[in-house]
């Protein structure tokens, strides 16, 4: 199990992954190398797996298309959907994949530099795995909220 001090430790970081282990001590009461040794501990568990900066791409002069993907398939046999779902994974368009409940089984969110990348790689790739029976793809047009944080 977690303790109180790696789960506070991962509150903060989900906050502001700038947060030094010093001033995580600080924060928590904790001493220094008490927090370095929970971090270390939360990273060899698979907990902390990384850390990203929250972006408003919208605000840039990057090009690109977002969609969320539909996905239906037929589980395998002793793997059900896990077998299918490491296929997709490996595609660097997908940027972030989900089972579901529900009409659908997977939840695909995707990336591309145009809508003609994007359509092609459902069209060539993603639609032609072995399982997948079905998708529909929903463009994303504005972003709202993202991560939590409101970003219109």
């Amino acid at each position: 199990m977690f303790s109180t001090l790696d789960m506070h430790i991962l509150e903060i970081l989900c906050e502001d992954a700038r947060v030094t282990p010093r001033e995580i001590a600080v924060m928590t009461g904790s001493d220094e190398n008490q927090v370095n040794n929970a971090i270390d501990g939360l990273r060899r568990a698979g907990v902390l797996v990384g850390y990203q900066a929250l972006i408003n791409w919208e605000r840039t002069d990057r090009e690109f298309v977002q969609a969320v993907i539909e996905v239906n398939v037929v589980p395998q046999r002793e793997k059900g959907f896990d077998a299918i779902a490491q296929r997709i994974v490996q595609y660097d368009e997908v940027k972030s994949l989900y089972l579901m409940s529900g009409a659908y089984d997977l939840m695909v969110l995707c990336e591309a530099r145009t809508l003609k990348e994007l359509a092609s790689f459902v069209h060539s790739r993603l639609s032609t795995i072995e399982g997948v029976t079905g998708t529909s793809t929903h463009f994303m047009l504005k972003t709202y909220k993202y991560a939590g944080t409101s970003v219109s």
